[in-house]
């Protein structure tokens, strides 16, 4: 018998009573003997053999252990129900509801009426639900059956797809709409035109041409900023290669948005040359429409400083700066949102898309820069550009001349000068 077994003593005692018992009442010596080993040997094997385990209990803890094992890495939050009880949640699910989760009723932990319906089916399903973590998100809840006992509940967070839908139908109906109103003013100057037959005095006639004019090359502006806009964000994950020399860049661009009718007011201070991978049409563009923000919000009479220097942590920085009439702290954060105006009726007047800002983000953000923007109500606005330098290519160092290689090395030192 193993050192693990016990020994049945009260069973052996009362088999030897019972041995005794016989042997007193005049049975057979032979047959009490039979009797007392025939029940010790019983109870001694049965104490020998081990107990078995309940084999429901056994499968079910060894199941939730593997299934433990496979949900608790992965990043979509999965849940696993016994009899509508949470009996596992993985590191996700944990976080995204709560460790406090394990062990409540499903229906508790998750309240909403979309998931409590899903859950009370035995069969799988799927349901929509809003607002389970936090007030305006969207999950997706997949059920799927394991056994008769356990479940699985798998959520999916649709708010970001939700987002982009939605941020796509305001930005066919803001273009729509936008579209809609110099085409709706060109149309009509050229139908009362049509319809004057020639009987309009020549001024007449001449103003109303100007606003057709005016009209169509604000539709003009806002097809190419659209473009513009529709390019950068279809090349927002390209790093741009080519090594640039910013200042001439800063220096062109910004001369060309000022124009000859607005150079007076140009104040430019290019103190670095820095050289930084980019898109040349596109950091033109960025220049361009910051310095012409800057000329039409800012005091007429006020110059618009444009300065190119070099910023802490190996950054080249381009600031703009205007002495206008500075833009509220709550609409700040807002600027960047397309179509979003500060003064919707100023901006159309000077030709304003409202993409100006708006593409001037994205081109910064696919040269893996910074855009920066403080105002002071009645004081100004800086817009500050920073990008990372190029780092230094090793070919634009010029090796000195090897006196015993003659004209093989002269060649070769006018290759990388």
């Amino acid at each position: 018998m193993g050192s693990g077994q016990n020994i049945p003593i009260a069973g052996i005692s009362l088999a030897a009573v019972t041995f005794v018992a016989l042997l007193m009442l005049g049975t057979d010596f032979v047959i009490a003997l039979a009797v007392l080993t025939v029940w010790v040997g019983s109870l001694l094997v049965a104490a020998g053999r081990p107990p078995e385990p309940p084999k429901a209990k056994v499968k079910q803890r060894l199941t939730l252990d593997s299934i433990r094992d496979l949900i608790e890495n992965s990043s979509i939050p999965l849940v696993i129900t016994e009899r509508g009880t949470i009996a596992l949640a993985n590191h996700a699910a944990r976080k995204m509801l709560g460790p406090h989760i394990i062990g409540q009723d499903a229906r508790v932990a998750l309240r909403q009426p979309e998931a409590i319906s899903l859950l009370g089916g035995s069969q799988q399903g799927e349901a929509i639900v809003r607002g389970l973590v936090r007030r305006g998100d969207i999950w997706q809840i997949n059920r799927q059956t394991l056994d008769d006992r356990l479940a699985m509940l798998e959520f999916i967070n649709q708010t970001a797809e939700a987002d982009i839908s939605r941020a796509h139908t305001d930005f066919v109906a803001n273009a729509s709409h936008e579209l809609r109103t110099p085409l709706a003013a060109i149309l009509g100057y050229v139908e009362t035109l049509q319809e004057g037959d020639g009987k309009l005095d020549t001024p007449t006639a001449q103003k109303f041409l100007g606003i057709i004019e005016r009209e169509a090359q604000r539709l003009h502006a806002l097809v190419s900023d659209l473009m513009s806009l529709s390019r950068v964000e279809a090349e927002k994950h390209d790093l741009p290669t080519e090594r640039i020399d910013l200042a001439s860049l800063v220096e062109r661009a910004a001369r060309d948005a000022a124009g000859s009718n607005r150079m007076e007011r140009l104040d430019l201070d290019i103190t670095a040359e820095p050289m930084v991978l980019g898109d040349r049409q596109q950091l033109e563009q960025v220049v361009r429409n910051l310095v012409d923000n800057a000329l039409k919000y800012g005091a007429a009479d006020a110059p618009v400083s444009v300065v190119l220097d070099l910023a802490q942590g190996d950054l080249a920085r381009i600031a703009v700066a205007d002495k206008g009439e500075g833009i509220a702290p709550e609409q700040i954060p807002h600027l960047t949102r397309r179509f979003y105006r500060t003064d919707p009726g100023r901006s159309r007047a000077s030709g304003g898309t409202g993409l100006g800002l708006a593409i001037v983000k994205h081109i910064v953000e696919r040269h893996r820069g910074r855009l920066d923007i403080t105002s002071q109500l009645g004081q100004g606005t800086r817009v500050v550009v920073r990008l990372p330098l190029a780092e230094t290519d090793s070919t634009d160092e010029t090796t000195p001349p090897d006196p015993g290689d003659g004209a093989t090395q002269e060649a070769e030192t006018e290759q990388l000068s």
